[in-house]
């Protein structure tokens, strides 16, 4: 089964529940933007007519209030488009979702939450077809097989990163993603701090989270070379064209990474087709579910670029990333979250096999995990559902 091959039986979606939880951030995550002192989670379940389950997990980290809005949306507005309806293919249900919810994202001012759960609901629409047909996602993708795909351990705070750095290498990670934006000395500091510990062999990278201007970003770039860093992430904000970030990439050393905060297959073209980003990282519970990702994944390696998902959730999104990761194949990382999260080990460490760096996916159907509903009962948020 191929996202563009129809299921030799289309699959009647019979249920949509959603989830909300929430744990404790110790430490709290800390971005150039603000500060994450919980960490939330929105999951999608779907049902059919025969009773399998899947699962898909939408991104909501900011605001705070974001997770319940999120889940309301999905209950509103998701849940009557894609059950009671029999789907061929995960991709026929993405394209419908996104044809419905098109006026609705302009009537609302809302079209990030609202491509968030279309995002989920596919996400969990793959897991669902490759369930039934026995097969891991990675393969119902279209892979050809398992490999060994490199991580690397991110949002590492700017307090004290030594520290976390040198015990997710004790873990086995051998690449590291250091915050930054939080003022030159203080970055270079933390830099300088991370290479004596770590050593020259260890691969490192810094995500400014959008914190300056073009200006700033070379300056940055410029200072921050001598620690010999694979990427430089989102230097300058998101919305700012194609040919600024060309113009970055030639001023000053270092190689951009982005496109955890793009929407839409026109957006990533005009990103992919420009020399400037050439680490592309969307983010699969933001946009585009597994459906989207793959496509931007496929014309990102044909152009020469890295494909490099991003995620920064919990452990169906990561796993949802390491599928999509091991059937685009290419050169480049899948991002995991190097702070401590309860909700991403509960669902994500039963295939969570880390070696040398690299996490290789097994034969399990689906994503190979259900989430046990009764140890994360912890922390499920009761979700008030008036006027659904």
């Amino acid at each position: 089964m191929h996202d563009s091959q129809p299921s030799a039986t289309p699959v009647k979606v019979e249920r949509l529940d959603a989830f909300v939880l929430r744990a404790p951030a110790d430490p709290p995550v800390q971005t150039s933007f603000g500060i994450m002192r919980d960490r939330p989670a929105v999951l999608v379940r779907l049902t059919d007519s025969d009773g399998c389950e899947g699962w898909g997990e939408v991104w909501c980290n900011f605001p705070t209030v974001g997770a319940e809005h999120r889940a309301r949306l999905l209950l509103a507005y998701g849940r009557p488009i894609v059950t009671g309806q029999a789907w061929a293919s995960p991709r026929q249900a993405w394209e419908t979702l996104v044809a419905r919810l098109a006026v609705l994202m302009l009537q609302t001012g809302e079209p990030g939450p609202l491509h968030q759960i279309a995002a989920g609901i596919d996400m969990a629409m793959w897991d669902l077809f490759a369930r039934r047909a026995g097969q891991p996602v990675w393969r119902a993708l279209g892979g050809a097989g398992a490999w060994p795909v490199p991580v690397y351990a991110s949002g590492i705070n700017p307090t004290d990163p030594a520290e976390l750095a040198l015990a997710k290498r004790a873990e086995g990670y051998r690449a590291f993603k250091l915050k930054v934006g939080f003022g030159a000395e203080r970055d270079l500091g933390n830099l300088r701090d991370m290479r004596e510990a770590l050593g020259g062999d260890a691969v490192l990278m810094v995500d400014a989270n959008q914190a300056w201007d073009a200006k700033d970003a070379v300056a940055a770039g410029h200072r921050m070379a001598p620690f010999d860093l694979l990427w430089l992430e989102e230097p300058v904000r998101a919305d700012a064209p194609p040919q600024t970030w060309a113009k970055l990439a030639a001023e000053q050393p270092l190689r951009l990474a982005g496109g955890e905060n793009l929407c839409g297959h026109a957006q990533y073209r005009d990103f992919i087709g420009e020399p400037g980003m050439s680490v592309i990282q969307p983010d699969a519970g933001k946009w585009g579910g597994l459906t989207g990702c793959l496509d931007v994944a496929q014309q990102a390696i044909a152009a020469g670029k890295w494909y490099c998902p991003h995620w920064l959730g919990a452990g169906i999104g990561l796993l949802a990333s390491l599928h999509l990761k091991t059937a685009a194949g290419g050169a480049g990382y899948v991002e995991v979250d190097a702070n401590p999260n309860p909700l991403r080990d509960a669902m994500a460490a039963p295939v969570m096999h880390l070696s040398d760096g690299c996490v290789q996916l097994g034969d399990a159907p689906g994503f190979g995990v259900v989430p046990d509903l009764g140890v994360l009962a912890p922390y499920l948020v009761e979700l008030q559902q008036a006027g659904l």
